[in-house]
């Protein structure tokens, strides 16, 4: 994994960890873990998306907030990829 891949993974997972700490809850994220799963409501999801704009610093298209978007660490990373890698020409 390249080092823009790990550090923007760690930081979606510090997100998750703060949100679920607001909640008074632990848990261990795992990035292929579903974020329900792990104890996160549809209100913490509208925080984990406004925390992801403010930490990112870019809005998320209203095209990518989507339940598939935020179902892990995993695809959320892949969405701020998506949004912070410019688009290459094919």
């Amino acid at each position: 994994m390249q080092a823009l891949d790990i550090d923007v993974q760690d930081r979606i997972v510090r997100l998750v960890k703060n949100i679920l700490e607001q909640n008074s809850l632990e848990a261990d994220v795992q990035p292929a873990a579903r974020l329900v799963d792990i104890g996160l409501t549809s209100m913490d999801m509208v925080n984990l998306m406004l925390g992801v704009e403010a930490e990112f610093d870019f809005t998320i298209p209203q095209g990518e907030i989507t339940p598939e978007n935020f179902q892990s660490v995993e695809t959320l990373q892949r969405m701020v990829l998506g949004q912070l890698r410019p688009v290459r020409a094919a």
